[in-house]
């Protein structure tokens, strides 16, 4: 049997490569269809089909680098999630519950490791009693060393930042890995040595050969039980074999240099040299002997020791009858420093991949990179909110205030009252118009009920989440009862999850409030709105009229105060129209050149400029996204433009309608007139507020169902999982031995009873009483009042899988 260990591949299993790289394209690449890249996903699949490891042969090393290659490039065009699952089983145990994690850079990490695994195993099957083997097997030990450095290194850290902490696989921790690396430099270093053992190198220079394997082996070792997570990874005799080559080749140094000493007339040093190494191989013989390791191992170490004895009794025999030289303590001897003669190889298709594609080229070529289609959702949506905070927001900000100081001031009303003591003023009638146009009454009321019913909708989702929730927790409180089982309770588990949920009821919560304040206001205000539908005649008729007109002067001068001021407040007016006709101007022109702007074209050209092959993160494209949005900050200078010019007018407004006030003399029938239009002019922009908040809750209903649709789901995945857990607890359970029911003693007459008990003549199990129990699939099961199970014994007594 080999004295070398190999690692073993780490199963993996079929993975859906073809339908989740579908799905992904189809979501996230709308501007192209997943049947373009059908090669792509085919050459994917025949990749992995070969690159994964499990058969050992030397051509499989071309296919794992291969694939590798073509990973490192994928992740360059998709994210490390596309939902596509990929599951490998612990190292040491392939029939144990696979680790599955919908992350590529775990599946590079897999691929990594068993070409690793392969290049061990290579080396391994090596013929070492051969020069041409031995040279070989150092080399593939190289390999396995640098692609387990590679790996610990370079992809190990990108897996761990892409995962959770709880869902990082144990074999795959820099520490195990390095470990491997380790093991790897010492059989290596142990082939080395073997060769100079073969071609009798000076006793010297193997000493210093054996001890730098002594300390690759420590290494690993020390590695090991410095990670308790991963001491219980490794099968239980592989740190007893560990241990036994680090203190044998220890032992081994100290012989050869005992040798040394010997041919040098050293013999004090001899003497204190074989101490030293008999006590070393003793320590690896007794660890050998107890940790199970292979005999070839063991009787490694057994014929070092029985060869040191030896020599130890004759160098003392020699030393006391004929030399007589003082024999060292062990501090005072030099110590033997050890000498690498290899290294950790690192293929050069891992750190340059794209030396290995072949003809065919990569995978995804075509298609552009994750980071750059990032990069543009990035972009849209920062454009969209700037244009939402900087423009339209500001926008309705400034209209607010305007038509607030206006009602302030009862304008244009008061004018229009007096310019028009009989009629309608035609900026009334295109008011009534519109909302004779929009329906607008039936609108609200539409849009009340939408509202309502989307709110109720919402809430129904909610409410079904945590029904799922509460029914998980009734099962897993009676499942604790009854089993007994050790894991926490429901209402541990899922705070995260129940804590959400209460943060989106209140979210509801001031939703509803908020929809109940528009109710009221459309309460308040639904006469005065319902008075627009009328047609022009009933509007009229509904307004008193004044007798007296600014138009006519006064009796003494050609101009009345009145007149002139109203004049004057109808200038300001009407250049307060030509500012918000300007904000709107702008408004409509930043909302056009966002909806036509695309800008892939620019990132693509961007993207092309950076090295192929390296991971592009979205961060890569800021300046380009700054660029890009630099070009809106011209709405912003407008509406800053506006919002100057709009207080200066308003400041006037003010001003000239105090003086215009004062010039006014006491009419009844005016101010019952300006009242009127006031109340219709406010009614009008009560309508456009009530209306874009019912606007405003339609799209947040809307919104918020598919964030609570996806909370119901998370719920429902966490519930399976729950569920999960305890199928695999009531298996474990299952296994358990019951009590068995107390033998009721024979009757004395009874033969049985008088039988040793190894003739007893098996029992026949007990029969079930009849019950008039109904038919399997019949619903009277569901009414049916069952016996209690049986009670379970005391965990120390049951049997341990």
């Amino acid at each position: 049997m080999p004295n070398q260990v190999s690692v073993p591949f780490k199963k993996t299993y079929t993975v859906e490569i073809r339908r989740a790289v579908r799905e992904y394209i189809f979501k996230n690449h709308t501007d192209t269809h997943p049947d373009a890249f059908r090669w792509d996903i085919s050459r994917w699949e025949s990749l992995r089909k070969d690159g994964v490891g499990g058969v050992v042969h030397v051509d499989r090393v071309k296919s794992a680098i291969s694939y590798h290659a073509q990973l490192v490039f994928i992740l360059t065009k998709l994210p490390a999630d596309i939902g596509l699952e990929i599951a490998y089983a612990p190292v040491f145990a392939p029939n144990a519950l696979p680790v599955t994690l919908s992350n590529l850079i775990f599946e590079r990490a897999g691929v990594l490791f068993n070409l690793g695994a392969l290049f061990s195993q290579l080396a391994a099957a090596e013929d070492r009693s051969t020069a041409q083997g031995l040279k070989q097997a150092i080399a593939y030990y190289q390999s396995a060393a640098g692609t387990w450095r590679y790996l610990a290194s370079s992809v190990v850290p990108q897996l761990r930042a892409s995962v959770a902490e709880d869902d990082m696989p144990e074999d795959l921790t820099e520490a195990f890995v390095t470990s491997l690396e380790s093991l790897m430099l010492a059989q290596a270093q142990e082939c080395v040595w073997q060769r100079a053992v073969m071609d009798n190198y000076k006793n010297g220079l193997i000493a210093k050969l054996s001890m730098k394997v002594s300390s690759f082996y420590g290494d690993s070792l020390t590695t090991i039980r410095g990670a308790s997570s991963i001491r219980h990874v490794f099968p239980s005799h592989w740190l007893a074999h560990l241990e036994t080559k680090q203190l044998h080749f220890e032992a081994a140094a100290h012989y050869r240099k005992s040798v040394e000493d010997l041919e040098a007339s050293r013999y004090g040093h001899e003497i204190a040299r074989l101490t030293q190494a008999q006590a070393a191989a003793k320590k690896g013989n007794d660890i050998a002997r107890r940790g199970g390791v292979t005999p070839s191992v063991f009787q490694d170490v057994k014929s070092l020791l029985d060869t040191v004895q030896k020599n130890s009794a004759r160098a003392e025999r020699d030393n006391d009858l004929i030399y007589h030289q003082d024999v060292p303590s062990s501090t005072a001897l030099p110590q033997i420093q050890g000498v690498s003669m290899i290294q950790s190889s690192v293929h050069t298709a891992l750190t340059d991949p794209k030396t290995v594609i072949g003809d065919d080229g990569v995978i995804f070529a075509e298609l552009l990179g994750w980071g750059a289609r990032v990069a543009i959702d990035i972009y849209n949506d920062r454009r969209q909110n700037w244009i939402k905070e900087e423009v339209l927001d500001r926008a309705q900000q400034l209209d607010d205030v305007a038509t607030k100081t206006l009602e302030s001031l009862n304008l244009p009303a008061a004018l229009e009252a007096l310019e028009r003591p009989v009629g309608l003023p035609p900026s009334l009638l295109q008011k009534a118009e519109e909302v004779r146009t929009d329906d607008g009454p039936t609108r609200i009321e539409t849009s009340t009920e939408n509202v309502r019913k989307l709110a109720q909708q919402d809430m129904d989702i909610l409410n079904e989440a945590m029904d799922i929730l509460d029914q998980e927790a009734e099962e897993d409180e009676a499942f604790r009862a009854e089993a007994k089982a050790d894991r926490p309770p429901s209402h541990e588990s899922n705070k995260e999850l129940t804590a959400k949920a209460e943060r989106y009821r209140s979210i509801l919560d001031q939703a509803s409030e908020s929809d109940e304040h528009v109710r009221q206001k459309w309460d308040e205000w639904e006469k005065n709105i319902v008075e627009f539908t009328w047609d022009e005649a009933q509007l009229e008729a509904s307004i008193p009229s004044s007798t007296v007109s600014l138009s006519r002067p006064s009796s003494r001068s050609g101009t009345n105060p009145t007149q002139t001021h109203a004049r004057a407040l109808r200038v300001l007016l009407e250049s307060l129209d030509d500012v918000t006709r300007k904000r709107e101007d702008h408004v409509r022109r930043a909302t056009r050149l966002a909806e036509s702007e695309d800008i892939t074209s620019r990132i693509i050209k961007a993207a092309n400029a950076i090295e192929q092959w390296v991971e592009v993160q979205p961060a890569r494209f800021e300046d380009v996204l700054e660029e890009e949005l630099a070009k809106y900050n011209k709405f912003r200078v407008g509406m800053e433009e506006t919002a100057r010019d709009q207080g200066s007018l308003l400041q006037q407004i003010k001003e000239r309608n105090e003086l215009f006030l004062q010039s006014r003399r006491e009419d009844t029938s005016i101010k019952e007139r300006e009242h009127a239009l006031q109340s219709l002019d406010l009614a009008y922009h009560k309508y456009k507020e009530i209306t874009r908040n019912l606007d405003e809750g339609l799209k947040f209903y809307n919104d918020f169902a598919t964030i609570l649709t996806q909370f119901r789901d998370t719920c429902k995945d966490w519930v399976n999982m729950r569920k999960r857990e305890i199928h695999n607890l009531t298996r474990v359970l299952s296994s358990v031995t019951l009590t068995p029911p107390a033998t009721p003693a024979s009757p004395p007459g009874d033969l049985a009873a008088q039988r040793p008990e190894e003739e007893q003549p098996p029992a026949e199990p007990p029969r079930a009483p009849v019950l008039g129990l109904p038919p399997p699939d019949s619903d009277e099961w569901e009414s049916m009042e069952l016996p209690p199970a049986p009670a379970l014994h005391n965990s120390k007594h049951r049997p341990r899988g």
